[in-house]
């Protein structure tokens, strides 16, 4: 197995930091990066012609005995762990607690609201299926867009509840 140049483990020997094609002890070739590469390159086909017949399949070589461990370049770990069948029992046993019933709203907040989605909704529809409306129903519902919209921003709380009141407890 080769080592990173940084790893904190790693043997550190003058002989193999002024030869980094040198043999690793314990009889592994180190990696040649640039011999990979020229292999790729080299053995970079042709791409075949439409139409044509599909290679056979080559013929599969038995695998490494089952007893001896396989040498990969990838932890599998994470993998092997992404294999294993998870159940509800696994989660544990919370059960998230009730959550609080929604503020009640006051009619006219209600109306408001109706009118800020309400009234486009309606003149999108009236356009989508080419409906004519009477001017003044077309005015009433641009009236509510507007009217919802300035009702809603004008009874905006000024100070949220979780404000800094100034007061941090500093004494000078």
């Amino acid at each position: 197995m080769t080592h990173h140049p940084d790893d904190p483990h790693r043997d550190h020997r003058p002989d193999e930091a002024a030869h980094p094609d040198a043999d690793v002890p314990g009889g592994e070739p180190a990696f040649d990066e640039d011999a990979a590469w020229r292999e790729i390159i080299e053995n970079y086909g042709e791409r075949p012609e439409m139409g044509a017949p599909p290679d056979p399949a080559p013929p599969v070589a038995p695998g490494p005995p089952e007893d001896e461990p396989v040498e990969t370049l990838f932890d599998r770990s994470y993998l092997d762990a992404m294999n294993t069948a998870a159940t509800w029992e696994d989660e544990g046993h919370f059960v998230p607690p009730e959550p609080p019933p929604l503020p009640r709203l006051e009619p006219r907040r209600k109306l408001a609201w109706a009118g800020l989605f309400g009234a486009p909704f309606l003149l999108l529809l009236a356009v989508v299926f080419s409906l004519q409306f009477p001017t003044w129903l077309s005015g009433m519902l641009v009236a509510a867009f507007v009217g919802g919209f300035v009702y809603l921003v004008a009874t905006m709380p000024r100070s949220r509840h979780d404000d800094w009141s100034g007061d941090d407890g500093a004494v000078v």
